[in-house]
């Protein structure tokens, strides 16, 4: 038996001579939580509609549970979905709207009433079937949507930045709550969003997407730590983008000049020429400034700009030996003021190069 949960095979989608969503193909496993990233327009939200049923793929296929489902209706789709706005019905009562889809498939009387009670127990809402949407929360109704989506048994569920109509503080509680819950019922998970924090902090694979086609694909922490291209370095987090060229070339090391400032030491890549261009990514969070890192081989001497307190964290501009670096760093023991004098420290691998076109090369 198969651990996919879901298959795209070169999915496309048009409208006339606009291409929403071009060869796009991906492999979902069962039980885990997949986030679809990427600005407005980037064809995430197509992509999960066609999953649906809502929009049809004018190429390719696509699988649920084995079975391929581009001409399958959406009421014989068995998937669960989650609105941006909820879509409850708002004069009917909670058991009402969690019991609709159970309802639509003839389920028994009885069994609905125990699959309803449970459904609102795993969202953490006993007790509370005989209210109306209009009596509860964002949070509490975004719970009455996500039950009605899981208590029908869906293969996979789909998730259309149920989190956006939020605010900033019950937002975050329910990204926990709602990993919290997919975990515990351990329903293949389909998410989209343009929220760089709620894809890295929720998700175990992401996908970047840009105008309809995946940029990367792969674990949080590989596609931060290691983009593949321009886009993904500045779409998803905050990175120092350098231009310089190749000044030396080993199998130990790459050393780049970058334009108009130092040369700096890289992690070595695979075909690497002297002289050619490249753009250094260096994750902010990597920059670590007036503090010696045990891993780091350049130290650059600069000067503060600006400084912004955030907190536990602080957020610094550095002029340093001719380039601006952006750096966010925990705070350990102080936070250095605008014009103080400082050392940046930045790891060899820290440092991803990228070619002409924009796409990382390759490491030794």
């Amino acid at each position: 038996m198969s651990d996919v949960a879901v298959q795209l095979n070169n999915v496309s989608l048009a409208y006339g001579s606009f291409i929403a969503v071009k060869d796009v193909s991906l492999s979902i496993p069962k039980g885990s939580f997949v986030t679809l990233l990427g600005p407005s327009g980037c064809g995430k939200t197509t992509i999960l509609r066609s999953i649906a049923g809502l929009v049809h793929p004018t190429g390719g296929e696509i699988i649920v549970a084995g079975r391929r489902i581009n001409d399958v209706p959406i009421h014989k789709r068995n998937i669960g979905l989650v609105f941006q706005n909820y879509a409850l019905f708002p004069h009917k009562s909670v058991f009402d709207n969690i019991a609709f889809g159970l309802k639509y498939r003839k389920v028994e009387a009885s069994v609905i009433a125990t699959k309803v009670k449970r459904a609102l127990e795993m969202v953490r809402l006993p007790g509370v079937e005989k209210k109306l949407p209009s009596e509860m929360s964002g949070g509490q109704q975004q719970r009455i949507a996500l039950a009605r989506a899981i208590v029908i048994e869906p293969d996979v569920l789909l998730l259309d930045e149920p989190l956006s109509a939020l605010d900033a503080n019950l937002r975050e509680e329910m990204r926990t709550e709602l990993k919290v819950i997919q975990r515990e019922v351990g329903i293949t998970t389909i998410f989209v969003t343009h929220d760089q924090e709620e894809a890295l902090a929720m998700s175990d694979r992401i996908v970047v997407m840009n105008h309809g086609v995946v940029e990367q694909q792969g674990p949080p922490e590989e596609v931060y730590r290691e983009p593949a291209s321009r886009f993904v370095a500045s779409f998803l987090g905050q990175s120092n983008l350098l231009q310089g060229h190749v000044s030396e070339s080993s199998p130990e090391a790459t050393r780049v000049r970058l334009d108009g400032g130092p040369e700096i030491t890289a992690a070595p890549i695979a075909g690497a020429i002297t002289g050619q261009p490249v753009t250094v990514v260096i994750r902010a969070q990597r920059v670590k400034v007036g503090v010696t890192n045990g891993e780091a081989v350049n130290h650059i001497e600069g000067k503060v700009v600006t400084t912004s307190y955030l907190g536990g964290t602080a957020a610094y501009f550095i002029n340093a030996g001719g380039i601006t670096l952006q750096a966010n760093n925990a705070i350990e023991e102080r936070v250095f003021r605008e014009g103080d004098a400082v050392t940046v420290s930045i790891a060899a691998d820290d440092c991803v190069l990228l070619d002409d076109a924009g796409r990382r090369y390759p490491r030794h």
